[in-house]
């Protein structure tokens, strides 16, 4: 206001009214007052404000800018329809502002959904792939690290030429292992991996190193470690484990180049520090072990080497972190148990199907994920134990048909005291499925496990060195030396088990187990009814079970009372067994096809260890099957049923067919054992061309089986284009030939001094290369026939020479 006037009074002040100043979260959210964009959107209408000062010349003095004539103003959506319109034109405008290769990224998936439909032949295939492998050329890193795209390039990696693949490797190489830590990259990494060349596959291991364990320790890139591991060869499986022992060997490329892959070999190699090398391994695991990093078999291995060096207190420290690990998942509802609730999708069941299944029953897939199970459940205590057994609820049958998880239960079974807790979770769930158990190769084991522990018939010597795997630190010193005396990997193993009762089983026992081996078998198999429900098995399908290859061991142990004959006089049933098998072998021959229990290779063999081992069912099957009819059975397979009787440790069956049998020795229409065991003898020292007719016979008929066999594809020789193997010698250090170099193999195997059956073997496989693999590398350079010729006339010259420098006088 002014200022008042000398001798007037003042004028009175103005009230000026001024509106309260709203709440900062009021101005935020809109309200009644505009917010700093909307007020700038109005701003930006209105002509600007002239400034204070500005005279009414300085606007002429302005330039007049030219009107742009105003833009017409776009239709407003009315219906429903042109407002999705209108809505889905917005969305993309602003997808291709934010995403710069949006439109790039609609086409593939385009693409992708024509080329991933499996009706879709090989050619439009392969020109979809190569038309989506042109549009994403030069730009493949970007196209990898995008969860829409990252499928489409990994289907067209999966389905291109190879020279289309070495592209995308290229390009993609200097970022593999960035793209390795990516959720949705992981996977095209991964089958980039499974469809390298050598040659890419070894640039991409030699990348790793030094990234081995901080990759490892990454929950995606653990993955593509894991994968690297299982497709690289010996040394390169060497180098990446030999990273994870030591700081040196992680700096020093050139160290981790030895043959040894064992960590005390390699501490004593090099000479490092055991406690250094302890201290840095614990850093590399207790990550893994934390972050529960523990399902793929590299970790595996490191795990279990770590065990080999570590003190007691650092083993059953990562034995006590492994056990959660291994049952986690287990806790989850199935979808069938949910009562009361909606039915859910079929992905969604799947997916809780998965995530209800335990860890330890995805890591049963490998020896060294069994040497962990068996480490935590022979190491832990009774707690532990019990919480591996629940968590195998409803996982038992998978478990018992797997390679290592039916070793895993046959282990199980052998070392828990709580008998009642395993017949409610494990033997109850497998006797539902018993028929299913005992014609599987695998799934037969824990059975077997039960009637005759250890037994090397059934269990190779890996599975039985699998089986008494232990941690050093944890076991005494007492016991380790007692176990490792019981560690016989030759056939004689079994004979000291059936001198020592449940002797064989002690070395399975667990560190805190107090029960007798003995009573818990039969507490397994007796109060559980499970031996019973195995005998009324038996009898329903005593013929099939006598005439299949994994079957008759389980009828076996069944009909003579398991190892000892301890279950002997358990119950009747037995007898009504012994009957069954004996009613089977008295029906008549027939030409129907049904081999004669006595006349198959499987049921022959079985019935004539039965008679061996089990007098009363030999008493049985001479009244019922043999008695007055030994003429018709003195002939092929039938003659060693027949003879065993002969052979039988017990007098009292020696006696019931000494008489009749005696006749036909006689007569020379039953050979005795023992003159045939003289001819196999003779026969092994001659060689093929001075072998007897009947020698003859039996290999040309054993080789036109095996050749049937091997055409049919029941044995393989093939492995790839120039990898062979085999198929009769599995047990040799060198498994994998070349065309050329199984040829020589089956030459030298054919005309040796061998058994007739080696032979037999060996010429149907020369037939099967010379006739079914012409296409083979090298299968043209010499005929066959023609390389078995030159080496018989090489070896009679060197026979012939070693005859005349034995003469005297020269």
């Amino acid at each position: 206001c002014p200022p008042a006037l000398p001798g007037k009074p003042s004028p009175a002040r103005p009230l000026l009214l001024r509106s309260p100043t709203p709440p900062r979260a009021a101005m935020a959210g809109g309200g009644d007052h505009p917010g700093a964009n909307k007020r700038k959107r109005e701003a930006a209408g209105r002509p600007k404000a002239p400034s204070k000062g500005a005279g009414p010349g300085d606007a002429a003095k302005r330039k007049k800018t030219y009107d742009a004539p105003a833009a017409k103003p776009k239709p407003q959506p009315v219906t429903a329809k042109d407002k999705r319109v209108a809505a889905k034109e917005m969305s993309e405008s602003r997808k291709m502002k934010r995403k710069p290769n949006y439109n790039l990224e609609k086409e593939l998936a385009v693409l992708w959904e024509k080329m991933r439909c499996r009706d879709v032949n090989k050619e439009n295939r392969s020109k979809l792939v190569t038309e989506a492998l042109r549009k994403m050329d030069g730009k493949y890193f970007e196209i990898a690290g995008s969860h829409v795209t990252a499928r489409v390039l990994q289907t067209c990696v999966k389905w291109c030429s190879q020279p289309e693949r070495d592209a995308v490797f290229v390009a993609l190489q200097p970022h593999l292992l960035h793209l390795s830590r990516k959720k949705y990259a992981v996977f095209l990494v991964k089958k980039l991996i499974k469809l390298a060349t050598k040659k890419q596959l070894a640039l991409f291991i030699s990348s790793l190193h030094g990234h081995v364990a901080s990759l490892l320790r990454h929950t995606i890139g653990a993955a593509v470690v894991d994968c690297a591991f299982h497709q690289a060869t010996p040394p390169q499986k060497r180098s990446l484990l030999l990273e994870l022992y030591s700081t040196e060997l992680q700096l020093f490329k050139d160290l981790t180049e030895q043959k040894s892959c064992s960590l005390l070999e390699t501490i004593s190699k090099l000479g490092l520090q055991k406690s250094s090398v302890l201290q840095y391994m614990t850093t590399v695991i207790q990550p893994l072990l934390e972050k529960g990093i523990v399902e793929y078999s590299i970790v595996h291995t490191v795990i279990l080497e770590y065990l080999t060096i570590a003190d007691k207190t650092s083993a059953s420290d990562v034995i006590r972190q492994l056990i959660p690990h291994l049952t986690q998942g287990s806790s989850v509802v199935d979808g069938d148990e949910l009562s009361g609730v909606a039915e859910v999708p079929t992905k969604s069941k799947a997916k809780k199907k998965r995530s209800s299944e335990p860890l330890l029953i995805r890591i049963m897939q490998t020896r060294e994920g069994l040497k962990i199970g068996l480490a935590c459940l022979k190491h832990g205590s009774a707690k532990d134990r019990k919480k591996i057994i629940k968590s195998l609820k409803g996982q038992n049958m998978k478990l018992a048909l797997g390679d290592y998880g039916c070793l895993f239960l046959a282990c199980l079974l052998s070392i828990v005291d709580d008998t009642k807790l395993v017949t409610k979770v494990v033997i109850d769930e497998l006797t539902k499925q018993l028929k299913e158990l005992i014609f599987d190769k695998n799934g037969r084991r824990p059975l077997l496990q039960l009637l005759h522990p250890l037994c090397s018939r059934y269990l190779t010597p890996t599975d039985l060195i699998c089986l008494k795997y232990s941690v050093p630190s944890l076991v005494s010193k007492d016991e380790a030396s007692e176990s490792a005396t019981k560690v016989n990997l030759d056939s004689k193993l079994d004979d000291v088990a059936d001198k020592e009762p449940g002797g064989s089983e002690d070395t399975l026992v667990a560190s805190d187990s107090k029960k007798d081996p003995f009573k818990r078998r039969q507490e397994l198999l007796v109060k559980s009814e499970l031996f019973e429900v195995l005998i009324e098995t038996c009898i329903e399908n005593v013929g099939q079970l006598l005439r299949t290859n994994f079957g008759k061991d389980v009828l076996y142990e069944v009909a003579v009372g398991g190892k000892n004959s301890f279950l002997e006089g358990v119950t009747d049933r037995i007898h009504v067994l012994h009957n069954a098998i004996a009613c089977d072998a008295a029906r008549p021959r027939t030409d129907d096809g049904d081999e004669h229990a006595f006349d198959n290779y499987h049921s022959s063999r079985t019935i004539r260890r039965m008679i061996l081992d089990c007098p009363a069912f030999a008493a049985t099957l001479w009244k019922t099957a043999l008695e007055g009819k030994c003429k018709l059975y003195a002939d092929g397979f039938s003659s060693m049923v027949v003879g065993a009787y002969l052979e039988s440790p017990d007098s009292m069956v020696k006696d019931l067919a000494k008489s009749e049998l005696q006749l036909l020795i006689d007569g020379g229409i039953l050979k005795p054992q023992e003159h045939k065991a003289e001819e196999e003898k003779s026969a092994m020292e001659c060689s093929s061309d001075e072998s007897s007719e009947l020698s003859d016979t039996d290999t040309g008929y054993h080789a036109k089986k095996a050749y049937k066999d091997l055409k049919s594809g029941k044995l393989v020789a093939r492995f790839g284009t120039d990898r062979f193997r085999c198929p009769f010698c599995p047990e040799k250090k060198k498994l994998d030939y070349r065309y050329r170099e199984l040829v020589q193999h089956v030459i030298v195997m054919g005309a040796s001094k061998r058994p007739w059956k080696v032979r037999a073997n060996h010429r149907a496989l020369a037939k099967h290369l010379e006739t079914d693999h012409t296409d083979a590398p090298g299968s043209s350079s010499m005929p066959l026939r023609q390389a078995e010729a030159l080496y018989l006339s090489k070896i009679k010259r060197s026979q012939a020479g070693a005859r005349s420098t034995c003469k005297p006088g020269r």
